[in-house]
């Protein structure tokens, strides 16, 4: 017998159903598993189920194949959450249409409770990319998880940012995880899944991405998250949708400034006209929120000064800041250098660049940044 949480992931996968009227069906039928039984006369009698619905539902088995996703989820060594799981996320549980079923690649923690949004356009500029890399950094550095969408321009450098802290991320993507968008984002996504995080989506191992399932995207990162933070975005854009969201919710939203001649920066500094907290770095948002997990994602804790963003080189970053000299270096002069592989080195300088230690040059070259 169909168990709930089955249930739930069946009509995760039925298309055109959704949380809104799983919910309504719940709350007459009492279980998840219970509206899988019922006739389409009794299904049509729930508000916002027609007889399109109706019909879908009950003719559920010939619509999708469960034992088949099960099987897949289980074979790819994914994990599903459902509303029946203690781990479901708490603050999408308490949002209005919470994901029926979330597909996890890598682990969830309870320290993900403790989750920022970090948002933004995907056309973006130079201030954009480091600016977003530096607050994931910072960020992730005080022991926070950062949502982002995986979407190229902020989200990506966001993400990355929080990788070379050594801390958490997570990936909401807008397509099931058999179908990775944008597949030039899969090395990243690999490297979230593999212990600094996790990649997620509410829908089907392999569903594609769709002008529908972005927006339903955001509403879930905006959910996860104690506040959203807008780094680079238009006047209309995804990054300004959820905020919005946010803001309906009663997050937070923090924005960061940029020029006023550039349309890039318009839905920033509007977000700020509107009442968003202006900010200048990830130590604002935390001065802000007045709240530090007890434990950095560094692995740091009661010794370490709650001021003090960036740790102290030593091992591999030291090995190469120390290799930078006098000189600047091609990143193949710093492999052959350092010993290290290039995974490493190129995590290791996006760190340094961060902290403000190492800067890129014109042609690919890296040196040590100047006082």
């Amino acid at each position: 017998m169909m168990n709930c949480r089955e249930a739930l992931i069946a009509l995760n996968m039925l298309p055109g159903i959704g949380p809104v009227r799983v919910r309504r069906l719940m709350d007459r039928f009492g279980s998840a598993s219970s509206i899988l039984t019922q006739t389409q006369d009794k299904l049509m009698g729930v508000q916002g189920i027609g007889a399109e619905s109706a019909g879908i539902i009950n003719d559920w088995e010939k619509k999708i194949d469960l034992v088949a996703e099960l099987e897949e989820v289980e074979r790819r060594g994914l994990s599903i959450l459902t509303l029946e799981d203690q781990e479901y996320p708490s603050g999408l549980r308490q949002s209005y249409d919470p994901p029926l079923a979330l597909y996890v690649w890598g682990k969830l923690s309870p320290a993900d409770c403790h989750a920022l949004a970090i948002v933004g356009s995907r056309k973006t500029s130079h201030y954009g990319i480091q600016t977003a890399r530096q607050f994931g950094f910072q960020l992730a550095s005080n022991g926070f998880t950062i949502v982002s969408g995986l979407a190229r321009g902020i989200d990506t450098h966001a993400h990355e940012g929080a990788v070379a802290a050594g801390g958490r991320t997570i990936a909401v993507i807008g397509s099931g995880l058999g179908q990775v968008y944008p597949p030039e984002n899969m090395a990243l996504a690999e490297k979230i899944a593999s212990g600094y995080g996790a990649v997620v989506s509410e829908f089907p191992l392999n569903a594609s991405p769709s002008k529908k399932t972005f927006p339903m995207r955001n509403r879930i990162v905006a959910a996860w998250s104690r506040a959203v933070v807008v780094v680079e975005c238009p006047e209309w854009s995804g990054a300004r949708i959820t905020a919005n969201l946010a803001g309906e919710l009663g997050r937070p939203i923090y924005a960061v400034p940029g020029q006023i001649d550039r349309p890039s920066s318009a839905g920033c500094n509007a977000l700020i006209r509107e009442g968003a907290t202006l900010i200048t770095s990830g130590q604002d948002i935390v001065d802000d929120l007045s709240l530090l997990p007890l434990e950095s994602a560094l692995g740091e804790s009661d010794n370490v000064d709650s001021g003090q963003v960036f740790p102290e080189l030593d091992g591999s970053e030291r090995l190469i800041h120390d290799a930078l000299g006098n000189d600047s270096m091609r990143v193949d002069e710093i492999l052959k250098n350092t010993e290290l592989p290039l995974p490493e080195v190129n995590a290791l300088l996006l760190k340094l660049e961060i902290q403000g230690l190492v800067c890129q040059l014109p042609g690919g070259r890296f040196a040590k940044k100047r006082a």
